[in-house]
C-alpha cells in the first residue's frame, strides 16, 4: 500500500469510465470544415461543474451524524440534474441496525413512485433470494448507489455515480454493517472502485474501507435480481454466492 490516500470518488469514476470505454467508437464520418472559434460560455451563477460536484456532496455527507440527517441532506441536494427529473429520493428500506446491507444500482419506475428501493419485480425476487438464507427486510438494510431514478431507466453515467458516492459512503459508515451484498456490476464497480464486470467480481470476497469505519467491511458481489429475471440460467451461480454470504454470517455470529 502506498503512502498517498485513496481518492475513492476519482477511482470509482475511472473504473466506470474504463468500463464505458470498452464500447467500440462510431465509424468515422467525412471530414467537416472547422467551425469558427468561439469564446467559452460562462457558467450561470450558482452552477457547478460535474468535476466539482463530488466535493460538494462529500462536504454535505461528512456533516451528517445520523441517517435522518443524511436523508435530509440528500433530499435537499441540488447539485445533480438527475434529481430534478426524479419524483423521489429513494433513500433506503429495512433495518439499519442489521448486520447485512444490500446495495443496488438505481431506482426503477416503481421505486421512484413509492420512494422505496427494490419494490418492483426485481424487489420480489430479491426478497426470495434473501429469504433463502434466512433474511428479510427486518434483518437487512437495502439502498442503491444512486438514489434518484435515471430517465427511462437508463444506466447512471460515471459522473452521476461519482457525485453520489460520498452520500453512499456515508450511508455505509452510518449503518456500519458486518457484510455488504453488492447487487449487480454497476454497484460492485462503484463500491469496490474496480473496472471488472460482474462475472469477474461475483463470488469473491473484497473489503470496503473508509476512514469513517472502525474496520473494513467484507463485501461480496452477485447478480442483480433484474439480470436474473432475464437470465434464469445465472441463478445457479447466484445461489452459490448466497451460500457464501450465509457462511460468512454464521462465522461472524460464532
Amino acid at each position: 500500500m502506498g503512502e498517498e490516500p485513496l481518492d475513492r470518488y476519482a477511482t470509482t469514476r475511472r473504473a466506470l469510465e474504463s468500463r464505458a470505454a470498452a464500447v467500440p467508437p462510431p465509424a468515422p464520418q467525412a471530414q467537416r470544415q472547422p467551425r469558427p472559434h468561439a469564446e467559452p460560455m460562462a457558467a450561470p451563477p450558482g452552477a457547478l461543474s460535474a468535476s466539482a460536484l463530488p466535493g460538494t456532496a462529500a462536504h454535505l455527507a461528512a456533516g451528517c451524524a445520523d441517517l435522518q440527517a443524511l436523508r435530509h441532506a440528500m433530499e435537499g441536494f441540488e447539485g445533480l440534474q438527475l434529481k430534478q427529473a426524479a419524483s423521489s429520493t429513494v433513500f433506503g428500506d429495512g433495518n439499519p441496525e442489521s448486520a447485512v446491507m444490500c446495495i443496488g444500482e438505481a431506482p426503477g419506475q416503481e421505486e421512484d413512485r413509492r420512494g422505496l428501493p427494490f419494490v418492483g419485480p426485481s424487489g420480489k425476487l430479491l426478497d426470495r433470494m434473501l429469504g433463502s438464507i434466512g433474511l428479510d427486510r427486518s434483518t437487512c438494510y437495502i439502498t442503491n448507489v444512486v438514489p434518484w431514478r435515471p430517465p427511462a431507466n437508463r444506466k447512471p453515467t460515471p459522473d452521476e455515480v461519482a457525485v453520489c458516492m460520498p452520500f453512499l459512503t456515508r450511508h455505509i459508515e452510518l449503518v456500519d454493517p458486518q457484510v455488504l451484498i453488492l447487487l449487480g456490476g454497476a454497484s460492485a464497480a462503484a463500491v469496490l472502485a474496480k473496472a471488472d464486470g460482474i462475472n469477474r467480481l461475483r463470488g469473491r470476497w473484497f473489503e470496503f474501507n473508509s476512514p469513517g469505519l472502525p474496520r473494513p467491511i467484507p463485501a461480496l458481489a452477485t447478480f442483480h435480481p433484474a439480470y436474473l429475471l432475464r437470465t434464469p440460467e445465472a441463478k445457479r451461480d447466484a445461489w452459490r454466492d448466497l451460500l457464501m454470504i450465509r457462511r460468512r454470517m454464521d462465522a461472524v455470529r460464532h
